[in-house]
């Protein structure tokens, strides 16, 4: 039952005598490689590295937002057809698009993969064959078109996880493990409990390649502007060898805050296309389980908005103290709490408290910082988790910024600009 209008109005009034700091737009210098002229040509090269399956492949896509996905996956299609297969398109993710085939499809539609983009057609099931199961017990599952392919290659970029560590996290491993066994799979290697994923993701891989129609995984490796600077073809038997250093890479190119302390970290918007957890946890420090763990102490933290990528899956959420409206609006609930039922994480999707507009919900998480004035808290404000180049940053930053020569102050310290609704512009 909600209280009377009146009480709501005092938490207004509360909110309206918090004094926002002036904040000032600061860029950094960042030592990252340059982007790939050509990705269909990087790709091509990656190629001769591996034997080319003929017949038809089934060329896994999950539902990140990789760098110049559609281009990747358009060159991967090109020199396939070369070879004489027959490709076509299978979303490899799991439960995500509110674990419909219909949905998943949209998914890799708002990511620029469809059948005119990239060469081939796409074939959406959530449909799954049970191939198998690990020296432990747990039942792994492959997408039925996959299955009833000549041969699988499954196409992923190389990151840290958001939830967990191991010697092989996000990349080709992964998705042969989870993202390829659709909801079945995803929720059979999770069920098996956090705490030992990091080995039962590799054996379920390992289940995978044991059934002969896995050729090859083609991993990316993206720059500090989400582009792909490398792109590497890994025969299936050397997956798991083969991407280890690469993670190792990928963790020294993952770009990360500034600032190892913070009061307040305001993140415009978070989305699956932006991380697995919305928002990434290596980024922010607010991890979805406790096999994971680094990256900033932040006192409160407030997310603004999803993006329109993500369908409405607010996974992530839940990493945040304070939520807007129009965030908690925009959630769908069902493809998001089908996340968290595969995932076995509830914590990513409980919903923190609501504030009408961005003003309101940044004045709140400041009168939670204890002991803080507001004029003197130290506040970050960024788009996403991937654009962290430029960002927004307090007065009480700025001696701090002064000291690091990769920061550099591009606009001086203003008062926040907020419209006549209270939304940050």
């Amino acid at each position: 039952m909600q209280t009377e209008r009146p009480v709501y109005e005092e938490i207004e009034e509360l909110l309206r005598g918090v004094v926002l700091p002036r904040f000032a737009l600061i860029e950094r210098t960042v030592d990252s490689p340059a982007a790939l002229a050509d990705v269909r040509g990087a790709v091509r090269e990656a190629l001769e590295g591996v034997e080319v399956p003929s017949g038809t492949v089934a060329v896994g896509v999950g539902s990140r937002g990789v760098g110049g996905i559609a281009e990747v996956v358009a060159g991967l299609v090109e020199v396939l057809k070369e070879a004489g297969a027959e490709p076509f398109v299978v979303p490899a993710m799991g439960s995500h698009g509110a674990s419909t085939a219909e949905g998943q499809a949209e998914v890799l539609r708002h990511l620029g993969v469809d059948e005119e983009s990239v060469g081939c057609p796409i074939r959406a099931t959530m449909e799954s064959v049970r191939i198998g199961e690990t020296p432990a017990g747990v039942e792994v599952f492959m997408d039925r078109n996959a299955y009833e392919a000549d041969s699988v290659v499954v196409v992923n970029r190389i990151k840290p996880h958001t939830a967990f560590r191991g010697t092989v996290e996000s990349g080709p491993t992964k998705m042969l493990a989870i993202g390829l066994g659709k909801q079945r799979g995803a929720y059979s290697i999770h069920s098996a409990g956090w705490h030992a994923i990091h080995e039962t993701i590799p054996q379920a891989a390992r289940v995978a390649t044991s059934t002969g129609k896995v050729a090859f995984g083609l991993a990316v490796l993206e720059n500090a502007d989400e582009e792909p600077y490398r792109v590497t073809a890994i025969p299936a038997e050397s997956l798991e060898e083969a991407e280890a250093p690469l993670l190792e890479e990928a963790k020294e190119k993952l770009l990360r805050l500034p600032f190892d302390e913070l009061d307040v970290l305001v993140v415009d918007e978070i989305g699956k296309n932006i991380s697995g957890d919305g928002a990434d946890p290596n980024v922010t420090g607010r991890y979805p389980t406790t096999a994971a763990s680094g990256g900033p102490k932040i006192e409160r933290v407030v997310f603004l908005g999803l993006t329109g990528e993500t369908g409405g899956n607010a996974n992530g959420l839940g990493a945040a103290d304070v939520v807007t409206e129009r965030l908690a609006g925009a959630m769908d609930r069902p493809s998001t709490y089908m996340n968290a039922l595969t995932s076995t994480t509830p914590v990513p999707v409980k919903i923190p408290m609501v504030m009408p507009t961005d003003r309101m919900a940044l004045a709140a998480a400041l009168t939670m910082c204890a002991g803080v004035a507001p004029e003197k808290a130290r506040i970050v404000r960024v788009q996403n988790t991937l654009k962290l180049r430029r960002m927004w940053v307090s007065e009480a930053l700025l001696e701090e910024v002064e000291r690091d020569e990769r920061l550099e102050v591009i606009e001086d310290p203003q008062p926040m600009r907020f419209d006549e609704h209270g939304a940050l512009t």
